[in-house]
């Protein structure tokens, strides 16, 4: 019995002992790679080109700030327009809100007019560049075009300060400087031609203001 007692003892551990999974080193465990974090963000893709998001989003944001503050001379008297309740500041910060994030949206490659939309470049003295032209100046220095960006965005961002603190007086400069970060913008990309032409009639108009020493 005491014989038979012994054998089947033995045989339990040696059956525990096979049952049993070895357990794995831990350098293995180390190595295994862990799980992949869930993708929450997906690549951007445009839905248009630069110049329908400049009509769409941009330039109707744009004029939520240009139209808050001005004075119209009109035949009734004299106009003035301001931000006066609650209602009016909260439409110039949805303006602004969009102009600062939108800004961005142009950072995202796309095309820069509809599928053939060659803008007005054609003829002997086009007033605007062509797409593929645009892009040429883009390729070339795509620092300018990224600071043109900020330049606007940062006017956005001024304006949602404007907002907090409702200074009707920074309206109008904040207004002066969104108006310098469009024209530079469209000058520099959209229609450069212009330049020259402005330069003429600045140099015109300075020649008119000086006094005629001849008399």
């Amino acid at each position: 019995m005491r014989t038979v007692r012994i054998t089947l003892f033995g045989a339990m551990l040696c059956a525990c002992a096979c049952s049993e999974k070895p357990a794995a080193p831990a350098s293995a465990a180390a190595a295994r790679p862990a799980a992949a974090a869930p993708v929450l963000w997906g690549d951007m893709k445009p839905v248009v080109s630069v110049k329908e998001l400049m009509r769409d989003m941009i330039d109707p944001a744009s004029d939520f700030i240009f139209d808050s503050v001005k004075t119209e001379v009109t035949s009734k008297g004299i106009i003035e327009t301001m931000p006066r309740t609650d209602a009016d500041w909260e439409k110039i910060r949805v303006g602004a809100t969009t102009m600062a994030e939108g800004a961005y949206l142009l950072k995202i490659p796309r095309p820069f007019a509809p599928a053939g939309d060659e803008n007005n470049s054609t003829g002997p003295e086009p007033a605007e560049l062509s797409p593929a032209q645009i892009r040429a100046k883009l390729e070339k220095d795509p620092v300018l075009w990224n600071a043109k960006i900020e330049a606007l965005r940062n006017v956005g961002l001024q304006v949602l300060d404007i907002v907090k603190k409702k200074d009707v007086k920074q309206l109008w400069d904040a207004g002066d400087n969104l108006d310098q970060a469009c024209e530079t913008c469209h000058l520099e990309y959209w229609y450069p031609g212009q330049t020259e032409y402005l330069k003429k009639l600045d140099r015109n108009l300075q020649s008119l203001s000086k006094p005629d020493r001849s008399r």
